[in-house]
Protein backbone atom coordinates (compact mmCIF):
# COMPACT_ATOMS: atom_id res chain seq x y z
CA UNK A 1 0.00 0.00 0.00
CA UNK A 2 3.00 2.06 0.44
CA UNK A 3 4.54 3.92 2.89
CA UNK A 4 2.32 7.31 3.01
CA UNK A 5 -0.66 4.85 3.49
CA UNK A 6 -3.09 5.74 6.45
CA UNK A 7 -5.70 3.76 7.51
CA UNK A 8 -9.03 5.44 8.60
CA UNK A 9 -11.74 4.21 10.95
CA UNK A 10 -14.41 5.39 13.34
CA UNK A 11 -11.98 4.59 16.42
CA UNK A 12 -14.66 3.31 19.00
CA UNK A 13 -12.91 0.72 20.90
CA UNK A 14 -15.54 -1.62 20.72
CA UNK A 15 -14.98 -1.92 16.85
CA UNK A 16 -11.46 -2.77 17.15
CA UNK A 17 -11.25 -6.69 17.37
CA UNK A 18 -7.23 -7.78 18.16
CA UNK A 19 -7.15 -9.78 14.81
CA UNK A 20 -7.53 -6.89 13.45
CA UNK A 21 -4.97 -4.28 15.42
CA UNK A 22 -2.73 -7.74 14.71
CA UNK A 23 -2.91 -7.45 11.08
CA UNK A 24 -2.13 -3.50 10.82
CA UNK A 25 0.31 -3.51 12.93
CA UNK A 26 2.07 -6.81 11.06
CA UNK A 27 1.46 -4.81 7.62
CA UNK A 28 3.11 -1.19 9.14
CA UNK A 29 -0.24 -0.15 8.59
CA UNK A 30 -0.72 3.39 10.78
CA UNK A 31 -4.45 3.82 12.11
CA UNK A 32 -5.29 7.59 11.74
CA UNK A 33 -6.09 9.36 15.04
CA UNK A 34 -9.79 10.38 14.74
CA UNK A 35 -12.29 10.45 17.22
CA UNK A 36 -15.60 8.43 17.02
CA UNK A 37 -18.92 9.63 15.33
CA UNK A 38 -22.41 8.63 15.68
CA UNK A 39 -23.06 5.28 14.27
CA UNK A 40 -26.74 6.35 13.64
CA UNK A 41 -26.21 8.45 10.58
CA UNK A 42 -23.34 6.24 9.48
CA UNK A 43 -25.10 3.43 7.30
CA UNK A 44 -21.72 1.31 7.04
CA UNK A 45 -21.67 0.85 10.84
CA UNK A 46 -24.96 -1.61 10.19
CA UNK A 47 -23.32 -3.02 7.22
CA UNK A 48 -20.68 -3.98 9.53
CA UNK A 49 -22.72 -5.31 12.18
CA UNK A 50 -24.97 -7.31 9.59
CA UNK A 51 -21.45 -9.01 8.10
CA UNK A 52 -20.53 -9.42 11.79
CA UNK A 53 -23.83 -11.20 12.64
CA UNK A 54 -23.30 -13.43 9.71
CA UNK A 55 -19.65 -14.28 10.46
CA UNK A 56 -20.94 -15.19 13.74
CA UNK A 57 -23.73 -17.32 12.91
CA UNK A 58 -21.30 -19.42 10.47
CA UNK A 59 -20.99 -23.42 11.24
CA UNK A 60 -17.99 -23.17 11.13
CA UNK A 61 -16.23 -19.63 12.83
CA UNK A 62 -13.13 -18.72 10.70
CA UNK A 63 -9.71 -19.28 13.11
CA UNK A 64 -7.23 -17.42 11.41
CA UNK A 65 -7.17 -14.01 8.85
CA UNK A 66 -7.19 -16.00 5.49
CA UNK A 67 -10.49 -17.82 6.47
CA UNK A 68 -11.45 -13.97 7.88
CA UNK A 69 -11.14 -12.55 4.47
CA UNK A 70 -12.53 -15.51 2.64
CA UNK A 71 -15.38 -15.55 5.08
CA UNK A 72 -16.16 -11.70 4.73
CA UNK A 73 -16.04 -11.80 1.21
CA UNK A 74 -18.65 -14.63 0.74
CA UNK A 75 -21.09 -12.55 3.40
CA UNK A 76 -20.36 -9.22 1.91
CA UNK A 77 -21.72 -10.70 -1.43
CA UNK A 78 -24.60 -12.49 0.28
CA UNK A 79 -26.52 -9.25 1.52
CA UNK A 80 -29.17 -9.19 0.30
CA UNK A 81 -29.82 -5.66 -1.69
CA UNK A 82 -32.75 -4.41 -0.09
CA UNK A 83 -31.13 -4.84 3.21
CA UNK A 84 -28.65 -2.36 2.02
CA UNK A 85 -31.98 -0.12 0.38
CA UNK A 86 -33.65 0.05 3.38
CA UNK A 87 -30.68 1.16 5.45
CA UNK A 88 -29.99 4.20 2.53
CA UNK A 89 -33.73 4.72 2.64
CA UNK A 90 -33.88 5.31 6.61
CA UNK A 91 -31.76 8.31 6.47
CA UNK A 92 -34.40 10.82 6.66
CA UNK A 93 -35.34 9.38 9.72
CA UNK A 94 -32.50 8.89 11.03
CA UNK A 95 -31.19 12.48 10.70
CA UNK A 96 -34.65 13.78 12.40
CA UNK A 97 -34.33 11.47 15.30
CA UNK A 98 -30.09 12.67 15.86
CA UNK A 99 -31.44 16.31 15.64
CA UNK A 100 -34.61 15.42 18.37
CA UNK A 101 -32.02 14.30 20.25
CA UNK A 102 -29.48 17.12 20.12
CA UNK A 103 -27.06 14.23 18.53
CA UNK A 104 -27.11 11.83 21.59
CA UNK A 105 -28.02 8.07 21.72
CA UNK A 106 -31.27 7.63 19.09
CA UNK A 107 -33.06 4.12 18.78
CA UNK A 108 -31.80 3.17 15.84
Amino acid sequence: MGAEFLFMDDNARSHHADIVDECLQSEDITRMDWPAYSPDLNRIEHVWDMLGRRIAARQLPPTCLPELRRALLDEWCNIPQDQIDNLILSMPKRCKACIASSGRHTPY
